[in-house]
């Protein structure tokens, strides 16, 4: 008899909405993740972000605190941003994985990346979170996230600094995870790489800024008055 593969799908609420979303996803135990962490941590922004991020997973502060990217690599990714002319609260920010995956050293709960089952798992929620949204572009931080958006394996190196396009229908773009920039020895490389960060960041600023076709669906219409 063949093994059923963990999902999350049978979780999804039957109405799409961002709180319904985070509400279903607080008891989801569509792989062995939640066993170990301490709560799912969900995506978080307005409803109408025109910009998604897309990360690996929780990290133990994170896990703790109940929210995504409140940590290390978040205090770098918030400074960035600044540099790069993007306010975070204009930003939704998630992950590819909810739970974080972790093992002991010495007293100290160390990230463990989460197994390729562990990210096809969890990417109902993410799928869902992007149809909720429509977000103009999407922004995969590392290679774990790319793998999830593209659903497939991806060189991160050889997708980074161009707009691609995904199964899931949007405009993608890659950059390294903010967490890789800090686990750099070599302050120099480590000031390099959270250079070339920025300018991905400004990348993606300057595309939203371009024209959209939808922006006019958006736009008021004023009754004429007869003169």
């Amino acid at each position: 008899m063949r093994r059923a593969v963990p999902t999350a799908a049978p979780f999804l609420p039957s109405t799409l909405t961002l709180p319904t979303l985070r509400n279903a996803a607080a008891s989801c135990t569509g792989c062995d993740l939640y066993k170990t962490a301490t709560q799912a941590v969900f995506g978080e922004g307005p409803a109408r972000a025109t910009l998604l991020f897309v990360g690996e997973q929780p990290g133990d502060q994170e896990d703790v605190a109940g929210h995504p990217f409140v940590g290390p690599a978040g205090r770098v990714l918030d400074k960035a941003l600044t540099e790069a002319g993007i306010t975070r609260s204009d930003v939704y920010v998630t992950n590819a994985v909810k739970h974080f995956k972790w093992e002991l050293q010495g007293k100290r709960r160390k990230h463990k990346k989460p197994s390729a089952g562990e990210v096809a798992a969890c990417r109902p929620w993410l799928e869902a979170e992007i149809h909720v949204l429509e977000p103009r572009a999407v922004l995969c931080l590392g290679v774990t996230a790319a793998q999830s958006v593209f659903g497939k394996n991806v060189r991160l190196n050889e997708l980074r600094g161009s707009s691609l396009t995904t199964p899931l229908g949007n405009t993608v773009f890659v950059t390294t995870h903010p967490s890789a920039i800090l686990r750099d020895p070599d302050p120099a490389q480590r000031e390099e790489d959270y250079r070339r960060f920025v300018g991905d960041l400004r990348l993606i600023a300057k595309y939203l800024q371009r024209p959209h076709p939808n922006d006019m669906a958006h736009k008021p219409t004023y009754p004429t008055r007869d003169r």
